[in-house]
């Protein structure tokens, strides 16, 4: 009997993740790839020489990941999602002139740096500064000399794809910081849904730290291959300046399709046409051949079923050890949050329809679903695959959350941590968030809610804080994370950013995180989450329920940008009522709204020293301590450079006048060879903290 062989494929989706975290640069070290001038330097790297080191004039060099980037997948064309952030610094050595910059750059598996001047930051040769596609490249340059060919006339963030004319670009504050050789930091993002390259990065002035904003949508497919090289890259030219990373923390995560040979089956040929006379013991042949071959196919099947389940039972295992391990010993042993199943939670919410769904967060969607087992409707927090949140954040959230018990603190009901299909089960909220009523023109919160809710949260705030039996540090408070009940009382939700810590020390050293207009204005230096920041995270809320407006309006006035800004002046030229919600038409209680507003300035204050407990607070609101006495302007914080890298932070409180001096480039604007239109505008120190620009790119 003859045979044939049937190819059998299995295609799947596989995520493929790599972390980096590097604090310090050893020269032993060897995940880095050095190129010419750079060399690690402890703890830093090097990217250009020190001037002290020789007495050539240009210098240029490269740091890479020793790894290529699998950046997207031919077969699916999904893109991969990165986020990268690394602290810096560019020191003049107090020079006035001084050059040329570095980028953080994507280019080409194998790229190498190419022979060129200090224009080009080492990312293209000379004769390629404007088209760049024989050697293409995306990056984000960081530049402190002005090229008149192709750059503004001022130090400058810059988005470049295949040319050293960004195809966006923002003024960058930083010519204090150079001076001094200060520390800054970058965060660079890159969702691969949304196409959207985002940048967020740290300036000085007039001892002020500016957090400014830029970012871009562009298909990184269209410019750059599957495979690409990432890392630094830094020049100089007749003038100087030393660039040194001082550290570096990058995440992505690509779903590839891979296509699994599985084993071949044999099939029998037909046989040969037969006479009449044998036709009785042919088909006997024929059945026991069928037979057969249909059993090596079944058991081919089975083998490769066994395969996929059996991998997918070591993943999930996997995932279990790694929850067990983030959550300790003792967790579990108790009555608490029951641990669910991936299908009954996807049955209780209807497989996560999109009517199921309550809203979006930063970590996924949250979807409405109810359990039967509990005779009750539930909101399950299903976490997005392209997350942050991994099982470290999800163990710390379930771990903190379910050990807490206070009646303005959304309740934890189970959990689910399967690989790609973390879950969370939360009581239901059939009010939604705070944010929902304060902003949307349908909603109206009478007054008598919105200060009970007010007084509800800094309740929430004094049990994390003080009341129970570790600090807890929450560190994303906000108006979207503030869930209101069937009565609408407040309960503080989402603690997948709070992080323990002893009451004795208070502070703990962590990675930024927050949403910006609710951080306090010393994290963006200290990189510390301590009681205090939480402290003015309330301070802006409460002034958001006052006010009914959003932290930060980019479309206001200069002094009405930033709400803590706006009030404080108000407050200052006796005429804070002004700043209360119109929807509100007059309908409150003025005593309880400036008490509220003077408390929530309180809270908000720049010097954290000066900012009062949650228990001093919440005193105030209940007319039991009179209202703080707060300067008539806002103070500015300052920060000073140490050898810590940990600035110190102070205020400047000397004067009665606000301290912010105005800076301002000039108006101008270009279309870049991607078709793109950018525009440099007068910006304040207020606006170039919140400065934001989007910009599309044009195919």
């Amino acid at each position: 009997m003859g045979s044939t062989l049937i190819n059998n494929t299995t295609t799947v989706i596989r995520q493929r993740q790599r972390r980096i975290a590097i604090n310090s640069f050893d020269p032993n070290n060897k995940d880095i790839v050095y190129e010419q001038s750079a060399s690690p330097v402890t703890p830093s790297i090097q990217l250009t020489r020190n001037r002290q080191d020789a007495t050539q004039g240009s210098s240029t060099g490269r740091a890479t990941y020793y790894q290529p980037m699998h950046l997207w997948d031919k077969a699916s064309r999904n893109l991969t999602h990165f986020t990268t952030h690394f602290s810096f610094i560019i020191d003049s050595q107090n020079r006035t002139n001084y050059a040329d910059g570095f980028a953080f750059f994507l280019a080409p598996n194998g790229s190498k740096l190419p022979n060129a001047g200090g224009g080009t930051l080492g990312l293209v040769p000379n004769n390629q500064t404007l088209n760049a596609t024989e050697n293409p490249f995306v990056a984000v340059e960081f530049d402190i000399f002005s090229n008149v060919e192709w750059d503004p006339p001022a130090e400058h963030v810059g988005i470049d794809i295949n040319s050293m004319r960004s195809a966006a670009n923002v003024t960058w504050f930083a010519a204090d910081s150079i001076k001094q050789g200060k520390l800054n930091q970058a965060w660079i993002s890159y969702d691969a849904t949304s196409l959207n390259l985002s940048v967020t990065f740290t300036g000085s002035s007039n001892g002020t730290t500016l957090l400014q904003h830029l970012s871009a949508i562009v298909d990184l497919r269209t410019y750059l291959p599957e495979y690409v090289t990432f890392g630094f890259s830094g020049a100089t030219g007749t003038s100087f300046a030393i660039h040194q990373i001082l550290s570096w923390d990058f995440n992505s995560t690509l779903q590839e399709l891979q296509v699994i040979a599985n084993p071949p089956a044999m099939t029998p040929s037909y046989p040969p046409v037969v006479t009449e006379k044998k036709k009785g013991a042919n088909n006997t042949g024929l059945a026991v051949g069928l037979a057969m071959g249909g059993v090596v196919v079944v058991l081919g099947l089975g083998l490769v079923s066994f395969k996929l389940w059996k991998k997918g039972s070591d993943d999930e295992e996997e995932d279990d050890q790694d929850f067990e391990e983030h959550m300790g010993d003792d967790f579990g042993r108790g009555t608490g949050p029951k641990r669910y199943s991936y299908a009954e939670l996807a049955r209780a919410a209807d497989n996560f329809k999109d009517e199921n769904e309550l809203g979006q967060g930063g970590f996924g969607g949250v979807y409405r679903g109810y359990l039967k087992d509990i005779n009750s409707y539930v909101a399950i927090k299903r976490i997005s695959e392209h997350s942050h949140q991994g099982i470290k954040e999800f163990a710390s959230e379930v771990k903190i959350i379910s050990r807490l018990r206070h009646r303005n603190l959304v309740q934890l009901i189970g959990w689910c941590p399967k690989r790609k299909k973390l879950l969370l089960v939360y009581e239901y909220m059939p009010n939604g968030s705070l944010d929902v009523h304060l902003f949307n023109k349908q909603n109206l919160l009478r007054w008598t809610v919105r200060y009970n809710i007010a007084r509800g949260l800094a309740a929430a705030l004094l049990y994390l804080n003080e009341e129970w039996e570790q600090c807890v540090v929450h560190r994303d408070i906000k108006s979207s994370n503030i869930m209101l009940d069937s009565e609408f009382n407040a309960k503080l939700g989402d603690f997948g950013l709070a992080r323990l810590v002893d009451h004795a020390k208070g502070a703990q050293t962590t990675a930024l995180a927050g949403t910006l207009g609710y951080m306090a204005p010393e994290c963006n230096t200290t990189f510390r989450a301590t009681k205090e920041s939480d402290v003015y995270s309330f301070g802006v809320v409460a002034l958001e329920i006052a006010c009914g407006r959003k932290p930060i309006k980019y479309n206001a006035p200069e002094r009405e940008i930033n709400i803590v800004e706006w009030v404080w002046g108000l407050y200052g030229s006796g005429r804070i009522l002004e700043a209360a919600d119109e929807r509100l038409d007059g309908d409150f209680v003025e005593e309880q709204m400036k008490c509220l507003m003077v408390v929530g300035l309180w809270c908000a204050h720049p010097d954290h020293r000066s900012r009062p407990s949650m228990r001093q607070a919440i005193q105030v609101l209940n007319f039991e301590a009179p209202l703080p006495t707060l300067p008539l302007s806002l103070p500015v914080p300052t920060y000073v450079h140490s050898s810590s890298n940990l600035a110190p932070f102070s205020i400047d409180n000397s004067s009665g006048d606000v301290q912010y001096q105005t800076m301002s480039s000039t108006s101008n604007s270009n279309t870049t060879s991607s078709g793109v239109t950018t525009t440099s505008d007068d910006v304040s120190p207020s606006k170039s903290l919140l400065h934001s620009r989007q910009h599309t790119l044009m195919k």
